[in-house]
Order: C-alpha cells, then structure tokens, then sequence
C-alpha cells in the first residue's frame, strides 16, 4: 500500500508508526476522496409456515419478501410522512401492545383527529389470509396500505406526495437502494415495503400452540372452555386462524351514525347487507373494543349479546337461528369457560417482539 506521508526519519518513536497506521486506514487515497460506506447485502427473509396454519397466500414471487426490504417497511409502517402533515402513520392506529389494534377507540382517530367508520382489525397472520379489512375489499396484501394513505380520515395524502418527501431525505434513498437496487422511490415501491414487514408478523406462539405440542398444560376451565368453544363457536372460528374467513350477518344492529352496512359496500348485493368478516380471535384478550364498530369493551359484552341479544334479520346466519333461538346458548359459567380458553390465544411474544417495534 502507498504511504501518502513522507517517512519520519530514524529514531522517532513507535508511537507515531502506530498512529500512522491506523490514519492510513481512514483515508482512501492522498486526494482526499469521499469514504462511502457500501451497502449491506440483501439475503430473502424466510416466512416459516406455523404447523396447522394454511398455506402462505402472500405474492412471494410478484415481492420477493427480504431482510432490507422488511427493515424498510418496518420504517415505512412507523413513518409519520406518509400523511398529510406528517403525524399519522400505520402504527398510529396499529399498536404492538394491543396486537396492532387501536386500543381503546371504538373507530379509528386519523388525521386532525377525524373518526373513521370501523373498529381498526389487528395485523397479524396476514400471510395466510385471502382478503382483508372487515368487508373483504382487499385481496393483495401489496395493496393494501393505499387505503389508508389516501383516505381523507386516515392519513389524507397521496402516493405522489408521500414520494416527494422520501426523495428528501437521503437515508431513505439508501434503504430504498439496499431493498430495490437502487435509489427510485416510487409508490408501487413503498406499498411493497410495507406488505413485506406485514407478511412477517406472524403470531403462533400463545399458550394454545405450546399445548398442541405438548409444552403447556391446560387448567380445567380451559380444557372446559376448549370443549364449549369447538361446539358453539369453532364453526365459523375455525381451523389455527380462528376464522374461517367467511362473511356472516351475526345479528348486530345498522348504526345509521356509521352507515356500514359490511359486505354489502363491496358487492351492492343485499344478501350481504351487515355481512362483516369472521374476525381471527388470536391475540383476542389485546384488541378490546370489539366487532366491526368497536360496539363491545369486554369478552363479557360479547358473550352476552351472542347469547341473548342477536337481532333477527332477513339474512341472519343460520347459525344463530336454530331449535327456534336466536342466539348461541350459554350459561354464565359456560361463558367464563370459554373466556378462560380464549386467553389461552393470546401471545405475548408477538406483542413485545422488539422485530416488530418502532
């Protein structure tokens, strides 16, 4: 290596070879060119399928799902920018601790405070679904987060815009470089991002999945609550979702405030008027208020309305009109039973997993 200082003569002290020898390092030639620190390498991030969950739906072909592309987006979900006047991000109304719910609002607060029409669902397990929200509007999970940037009561900006500021700043152009290679921020871009850090947010770790592999054992109410459950509920909560991803009318009453009348918005068929989507109950102790429109604050409240205050309508589930009931039957006991094993979901590993905090 060629030495851009002149030789100390004979005699001077090892110090001065030892700092000599270290400075060499920090430079890059004698012209004083510009050190420019390379990129980390990209390697595909592995989205493990848990034992008895469906197959992954998510596009891993059309985006390839890597570790700088899921840091990307994992910055994207958290950044304020994406709204009109940069204080809204995903996780505003997503928050880990409450397996990415917003806890204690009925309806989404947005930007300058505005209210939304539904209760913000949890992300979680969103890899193995096949559409998304509470009407099932969304089936590409790359999409998705569109909605939410461009909704006047969300975050009210627009893709062009959230664009023009990233290209301002310079570390996102390097990330943006690291994920994509190279530096082109575009919308379709910042919408890939964001799916690929959603796709990893996998929960599959609650006290239920540690019983089924013999890890964890359950109390005698739970073991109760787990029998009550498969009978009464599992139909529609099926399989290790906890959904069976359909869309039922479950007999709640139209709220003429909100004007949501579910499944209907997408279709126009009035079949599917207040058709909302089966909800997953992992995590379900977290994202408490509860249904489409945040109408229950408590498991209890819950319990209660599907066994004494289902509505009948015209296109009420069938399975809440049987034997000449409206409802599910259940006990007070029965329904502290099925609570208790309803806890057993819930995965505190997932609500703390620093992979997915801000």
């Amino acid at each position: 290596m060629i030495n851009c200082f002149q030789q100390s003569k004979r005699g001077q002290s090892g110090s001065l070879w030892i700092f000599l020898f270290f400075l060499a390092f920090a430079l890059t030639s004698c012209t004083g060119d510009e050190v420019i620190e390379p990129l980390p390498k990209d390697e595909a991030y592995r989205l493990d399928k848990p034992s008895g969950f469906p197959e992954i739906t998510f596009d891993s072909i059309g985006n390839p799902v890597t570790v700088n592309g899921v840091a990307l987006g994992k910055k994207l979900f958290y950044e304020g920018k994406l709204s009109r006047n940069n204080t809204i991000s995903c996780g505003f109304c997503h928050i880990q601790e409450y397996a990415f719910t917003h806890h204690g609002h009925t309806v989404s607060h947005g930007i300058d405070d505005r209210l939304g029409i539904r209760n913000a669902p949890p992300i979680q397990n969103m890899a193995f679904l096949k559409n998304y929200t509470w009407d099932g509007v969304g089936h590409n999970l790359d999409e998705r987060s569109l909605v939410p940037i461009t909704t006047d009561f969300e975050m009210d900006s627009s893709l062009p815009e959230a664009v023009a500021k990233l290209n301002a700043d310079t570390n996102y152009k390097k990330m943006f470089k690291a994920a994509f290679g190279d530096e082109n921020i575009t919308g379709e871009r910042i919408l890939k991002a964001i799916s690929q850090f959603m796709a990893t947010m996998i929960s599959s770790d609650s006290k239920y999945d540690r019983m089924k592999k013999g890890n964890a054992v359950f109390t005698a109410e739970e073991n109760q609550g787990m029998a009550l459950f498969q009978n009464k509920c599992a139909a529609c909560h099926s399989g290790d979702l906890f959904t069976d991803q359909s869309y039922r009318n479950t007999g709640m009453y139209y709220n003429p405030q909100l004007d949501d009348r579910g499944r209907y918005r997408v279709t126009l068929d009035w079949n599917d008027n207040m058709k909302f989507r089966v909800p997953s109950l992992r995590n379900v102790e977290y994202t408490a208020p509860y249904m489409h429109d945040g109408r229950f604050y408590s498991l209890e409240a819950v319990m209660n309305f599907y066994s004494e205050n289902v509505e009948n309508q015209p296109n009420l589930d069938p399975l809440l009109k049987q034997n000449g009931h409206l409802g599910i039957p259940m006990t007070a006991s029965e329904k502290q039973n099925i609570i208790a094993f309803l806890k057993t979901l819930s995965d505190k590993n997932f609500i703390t997993n620093p992979k997915f905090a801000e």
